[in-house]
């Protein structure tokens, strides 16, 4: 074996990051497999190659036994112990059988073999390196497209973005950059196969983190998200830290936070909601830019009826029951809305117990950021009831 050879191992480790062991063993492999093809043998082989003398010699293997069947692979006790007294029963002998020329018929026969162990070598490095990082957001570039599909360069791999993780929305063009969430990594016989989504509710968890330090380092924790994608998303956040506000730690100075994450998202608004254990609190806020004046909860149906002002009544519904809605997924309560005037008419408002509970305030931005995402309700509502107002079993925790 040429120092040649040799050097061509270093590089292999250097730039491909694959081990030598690996592709020695590649070698190793495939020489043995050339060894049998062109040399017409059906023994048992072993090639060993001397990475310091930079020497190669191939050893065939016969088993020690007492009566010989087959010739090619066994050798009967009485002729191992003419070769060394030390042979016993069942164990392996060895002889070296190199053919003269077998360097050359090596070499040729063997490089397709070792390029397709080092390929897929490199394969398998690259999932190892992505399968780690599912549920994680990269950035990629628009490589190609189909109709049913998208093409992303990750760098070391393309992406499949389906059509039905695309955001309805956007256009996508060859070489735009663009954040996608990583769901799956499989491996098939042509390498690792990665798919992302821009729809996943993983992908606003994950900009949220990016974007908010509290979130990244624990301080302000992320409850719950509903969302449609391209549309609007609500989400609840929480923190411990009585010092920390939570939901202004989300909308920044201004909303400059939320409206960098609505501009990654093609203008998707994000409603930022406190959550509470309390699902009378939580209801309220979740239905949040509405004002609410009374909840009450049916817990063996895990159900709500919210009381809102008759003027409210088509802001806490939303356009197309967009609001009631994601409020009902964000919270997992199915949510029944009644007006002031319905809620006494059907004798259920008030009660003794009833509360006005106001919209959640953002200290310094809150005007700013309801503002920001105003609802313009294009279809008022008289009542909720032709909207479905279930939470979604799938709701993202």
């Amino acid at each position: 074996m040429s120092s040649e050879l040799l050097d061509a191992l270093t590089a292999l480790e250097q730039q491909k990051g694959i081990s030598r062991d690996v592709i020695v063993d590649a070698i190793e492999a495939a020489l043995v497999t050339a060894y049998k093809r062109n040399f017409n043998q059906a023994q048992n082989v072993r090639v060993d190659l001397n990475l310091n003398k930079g020497t190669m010699a191939v050893y065939s293997r016969k088993d020690v036994v007492e009566e010989v069947e087959d010739e090619r692979l066994q050798i009967s006790l009485e002729d191992a112990q003419l070769i060394n007294p030390v042979y016993e029963l069942h164990d392996v002998v060895e002889e070296e059988v190199t053919p003269r020329d077998f360097g050359r018929i090596a070499a040729q026969t063997a490089k397709q073999v070792v390029t397709q162990r080092v390929r897929e070598a490199e394969r398998g490095l690259i999932y190892e390196e992505y399968i780690d990082r599912e549920e994680d957001i990269v950035n990629g570039i628009v490589e190609r497209m189909d109709p049913k599909n998208l093409f992303v360069g990750l760098g070391k791999v393309e992406a499949v973005l389906p059509s039905s993780e695309q955001i309805q929305t956007e256009s996508y063009a060859p070489h735009d950059r663009i954040k996608v969430y990583i769901t799956k990594v499989e491996r098939t016989a042509r390498g690792p196969q990665v798919f992302v989504s821009r729809t996943h509710p993983g992908l606003l968890r994950r900009l949220f983190e990016l974007e908010v330090p509290e979130i990244y380092d624990g301080t302000v924790e992320i409850k719950s998200i509903a969302r449609e994608a391209g549309d609007r998303s609500k989400i609840s956040v929480y923190t411990t830290n009585e010092e920390v506000d939570p939901v202004g730690s989300c909308v920044g100075s201004r909303g400059a936070r939320v409206q960098t994450i609505s501009n990654e998202l093609n203008g998707e608004k994000v409603d930022i909601v406190e959550w509470s254990e309390d699902p009378v609190i939580f209801v309220a806020n979740a239905l949040s830019p509405s004002k609410v004046i009374d909840v009450q909860v049916n817990e063996e149906e895990r159900s709500t009826t919210v009381v809102v002002p008759d003027y409210q009544l088509s802001l806490a519904i939303g356009k197309r029951g967009q609001n009631a809605r994601l409020a009902a997924k964000l919270t997992g309560w199915k949510i029944d809305i009644k007006s002031e005037t319905d809620a006494r008419e059907l004798g259920i408002y008030p009660r003794e117990e009833s509360l006005a509970i106001p919209v959640e305030k953002v200290d310094g931005s809150a005007d700013d950021y309801l503002e920001a995402y105003e609802y313009e309700d294009e279809t008022p509502a008289e009542s909720a009831e032709d909207f479905d107002l279930y939470a979604d079993e799938d709701k993202e925790d």
